[in-house]
């Protein structure tokens, strides 16, 4: 692929935008990023806060340790952060430099301060809407389909800022270029200055964080239990890597990570077990660059038709870009690469998201797995074929059947999931 190639320029930009670095579980950042920016619009901390959130919001957000809360969960710990402390010019690493202080002044603010969330009444699967006040004064920060994506911004009366929500991809580049063939030829022919950068900030941020999972004690410590005894297999350490990752950053480890896709879980994912392999076998810089190219550009292809956020785990997507960049990195290409796609996800398609929580890293275990598998059956000649299931014949077909059971075959699924968790 040529750099004059009007998809090697939105390959790049795609990397950019969706390589990001965040401290914490995206939802609770984004309500914390939405409650700073609403503190900011309104001149002081507010007296009391409105939060109206989606269905999917209330399922993310629930269960997760917010990061800088000194342990606290859920919904009014990220919004109280978020209007004590956040800086609303860092966005996704909104508080990333919270202080011993403002953690204080946080738990005080939460035992003084009325917070009260709703569900939304919203047809946005992502949608954040926070009303803060002050005496007589007001401020309201929206937030909608994706975690920086503010569309309106109000100050007591007076609308600041008021833009439509169109689609889910309204503001970022298009992602109609993807296809696993396309991905190939441009992470072959990348200039690895282009994305250098944004891909060595992925190995030294989600490395960091996998390497403190396995240091510490967080939540279930599935990292180390899939670990143990099995330490010089290099299959399993590219599991527990990646699931120790997830253990520290859904139980309040206060690093952050790169995202993919909106989700660290799924950066983490895509990224941690094509850097162990290439470390474990001494691999290049430049190999492992150009297979990190593969990885999360096919996690972003199949969770273009999947959205943000769904039923179906994110977990799922990024093993099977793991497993595509396994691939190339072990020199396959285009026919290995796509084999190892659909292998990948006709055995692990089914999985629910239940929310953000200790067991993502279990499910990120299984994920990467999955990979690992669909990979092997490639290499030692098998496959699954057309009308196995909902997979169907060639790898763009399957990706698409799989976004439409994500996005439209689980929908009413996800109202079950999120009922079922506002229940407990």
């Amino acid at each position: 692929m040529k750099k004059t190639d009007s998809c090697y320029q939105k390959f790049v930009q795609i990397l950019k935008e969706e390589l990001r670095p965040a401290m914490g579980c995206t939802e609770p950042i984004a309500i914390a990023y939405a409650a700073a920016k609403a503190r900011s619009v309104l001149g002081v901390i507010p007296e009391r806060l409105l939060v109206e959130v989606s269905g999917n919001i209330i399922k993310n957000v629930k269960s997760v340790v917010v990061p800088h809360t000194g342990g606290l969960r859920g919904i009014p710990a990220a919004a109280a952060v978020g209007a004590v402390a956040g800086d609303p010019a860092a966005e996704l690493e909104v508080i990333s430099n919270v202080t011993a202080e403002q953690i204080t002044a946080t738990s005080e603010y939460l035992s003084r301060t009325p917070i009260e969330v709703r569900c939304a009444d919203t047809p946005h699967i992502f949608d954040i809407q926070i009303t803060a006040y002050s005496g007589e004064e007001s401020s309201f920060v929206r937030i909608v389909d994706y975690h920086t994506n503010i569309i309106c911004i109000r100050r007591n009366r007076e609308t600041l800022l008021d833009k439509p929500s169109v689609t889910q991809s309204d503001g970022l580049t298009d992602r109609c270029c993807l296809t696993v063939e396309k991905i190939v030829d441009f992470a072959q022919t990348v200039d690895l200055d282009d994305v250098r950068e944004t891909l060595e900030r992925q190995i030294s941020y989600n490395m960091a964080i996998a390497e403190e999972g396995l240091r510490g004690d967080y939540g279930a410590n599935i990292g180390k239990t899939v670990l143990l005894h099995r330490e010089n297999d290099i299959n399993y350490k590219m599991r527990a890597y990646a699931a120790a990752a997830s253990d520290a950053r859904m139980n309040g480890c206060e690093l952050p990570v790169v995202i993919n896709s909106g989700s660290g879980n799924q950066g983490i994912t895509t990224s941690v077990p094509v850097i162990v392999y290439a470390r474990e076998t001494c691999k290049t810089q430049e190999e492992l660059l150009r297979a990190l190219c593969v990885s999360n550009l096919v996690t972003t292809h199949l969770k273009t038709g999947i959205g943000r956020l769904s039923a179906y785990c994110g977990a799922v997507s990024a093993g099977v870009g793991a497993g595509a960049g396994l691939a190339y990195i072990k020199g396959g290409r285009y026919e290995m690469i796509a084999h190892t796609v659909v292998n990948a996800v006709a055995v692990t398609s089914g999985i629910i998201c239940d929310g953000a929580k200790a067991s993502c890293a279990a499910k990120i275990a299984a994920s990467v797995d999955a990979g690992l598998l669909g990979l092997a059956m490639y290499e030692n000649g098998n496959q699954f074929f057309g009308g196995d299931g909902i997979v169907k014949k060639g790898v763009e077909n399957t990706i698409a059947t799989v976004g439409k059971l994500a996005r439209y075959g689980m929908e009413q699924t996800d109202k079950e999931i999120i009922q079922l968790m506002m229940d407990n």
